[in-house]
């Protein structure tokens, strides 16, 4: 598919249909964002590393030069939505930053198609950090 929206359609549906299971290369999650301008949940199917009981993902937005919209919506709201398999969870979006973040993104390079996005890029790739909360969704 040469639209990512309707990919991202797709594997939204097929992940929903099948318990998590997908055709996305490697493990993913959906994360649910609240749209900065807009206040609408946003869905986006994301590939993701673990670091203990949290969920680590990163914003390349495939190697594109700017930010994924994601990205913005979780740093205006950083209580965002995780479905993982059949579970889903509330969970707090923080940014990690400095020795922690080049200690995950070592860690998430592992997750296929990411290593190579850094190197061709001028701007820091943020790596975002999802610890599940006590409340439900």
């Amino acid at each position: 598919m040469s639209d990512p929206n309707a990919y991202n359609y797709h594997i939204i549906a097929q992940f929903r249909a099948q318990a998590g299971q997908t055709d996305f290369p490697g493990p993913v999650l959906l994360l649910t964002t609240i749209g900065a301008r807009s206040g609408q949940p946003r869905t986006t199917p994301l590939g993701y590393s673990r670091d203990g009981d949290r969920f680590v993902v990163i914003a390349s937005g495939g190697g594109a030069t700017t930010h994924p919209a994601w990205y913005g919506n979780l740093v205006a709201h950083p209580t965002v939505k995780v479905e993982v398999g059949a579970d889903t969870f509330a969970a707090r979006a923080t940014v990690a930053e400095g020795a922690e973040r080049e200690r995950l993104y070592a860690q998430h390079a592992l997750v296929p198609g990411f290593v190579d996005h850094q190197p061709q890029l001028a701007r820091q790739i943020p790596l975002i950090i999802l610890t599940r909360m006590d409340e439900g969704v």
